[in-house]
């Protein structure tokens, strides 16, 4: 068995580290740009299990799998090199279902996104011409969490792309902000539902530790979940005065459920040592079984990311002894941080 390449795509900025956490994994970058690190092919001795591991890392958004390049000096170029590799790629396959058909490229890079634009317009006209029933199936929808099979085009350059039929999504997203929203923060726990695959609900119970200005307690209060928010700050916005929303000024490292109560959900986003957090917060909630889900914001800023990682990921983690179905992924709106989702046993 061989490794067939992968494009892993990440926030813009943060190229080194998803190199680093593939090189954990046995995988070599060969070339990288804003956004996004090409692996290679290469021949075993190649973990099998790396590409299942990229499939779950922190820091890709994206990863499309076995990519082919496709290079040309002009739109109509471009477009029919993308054209050939899939049409080839259908051969004794059948598609009678919509398909994700995604043409993007780095925001960063000034142009690239009106470039792959332009390229999947000329890409669906002539898909329209050569294969009519197949391009009414087209959809620039793809799925936020999981594999899909479609056509992923990544471009790295205004001459080049990288195209592959399958791709798996890890989840994070542009979410839409709300004017009532109290700050920036609201726009990762609504990013994070999707991870974790849930949400709050009416009737349902949030502890939210280091809470102000409110940003997650709004986003929980605002689906009908009764909120408890821990935080000497102030509540500003949509959160202050909320009626589904308890304020509780105390120090949330010192805030105890106590023995007989637990929340549907434990949110905690603040800024501190993310050990100190992962200790003093999270080791005792997940032991204590005081809450079933969990939306956990960590910040990396002055500790080296990839060996939290492997912290967070080791047998010893509360994560891994106290918890299931747990995700580290550095969202879209996510800085320098990672947000952990999972849920207790």
């Amino acid at each position: 068995m061989s490794f067939n390449g992968a494009l892993a795509v990440c926030q813009s900025g943060f190229e080194g580290l998803l190199a680093r956490e593939m090189g954990g994994l046995g995988l070599q970058g060969a070339s990288s740009g804003p956004g996004w690190v090409l692996a290679g092919p290469a021949p075993e001795p190649v973990p099998g299990s790396a590409l299942e591991g990229l499939r779950r890392a922190a820091f890709p958004h994206a990863v499309l799998e076995s990519p082919a390049p496709v290079a040309g000096e002009s739109v109509n170029a471009l477009a029919q090199g993308v054209l050939d590799l899939f049409a080839g790629g259908l051969r004794g396959e059948r598609i009678e279902s919509p398909w994700p058909c995604v043409f993007a490229g780095s925001q960063d890079a000034a142009g690239l996104g009106r470039r792959a634009a332009s390229v999947e317009a000329a890409f669906l006209g002539l898909l329209k011409r050569k294969l009519g029933r197949v391009a009414k199936l087209a959809t620039p929808e793809k799925p936020r969490v999981g594999p899909a099979r479609g056509l992923f085009v990544w471009f790295t350059d205004f001459g080049r792309a990288q195209v592959a039929r399958t791709a798996h999504m890890n989840g994070p997203c542009r979410m839409a902000d709300d004017e009532e929203a109290p700050s920036r923060s609201y726009l990762k726990v609504e990013e994070s539902y999707a991870i974790i695959g849930a949400e709050p609900r009416p009737g349902e119970s949030v502890c939210d530790l280091g809470a102000a200005p409110g940003g997650w307690s709004y986003s929980a209060a605002k689906r009908g979940a009764s909120v408890v928010a821990v935080d000497n700050g102030p509540m500003k916005g949509g959160a202050l005065g909320h009626p589904l929303i308890d304020h509780r000024r105390a120090d949330a490292f010192r805030f105890s459920p106590g023995r007989s109560a637990s929340y549907d959900w434990l949110f905690c986003d603040m800024l501190e040592d993310p050990r100190r957090v992962l200790q003093a917060i999270v080791r005792p909630w997940l032991e204590g079984a005081w809450c079933r889900r969990f939306v956990v914001n960590l910040k990396f800023g002055r500790v080296d990311p990839i060996a939290l990682l492997a912290e967070l990921r080791s047998p010893e983690s509360p994560f891994a002894t106290r918890a299931d179905g747990v995700r580290i992924v550095h969202l879209y709106h996510d800085r320098e941080e990672f947000t952990v989702t999972g849920t207790v046993r």
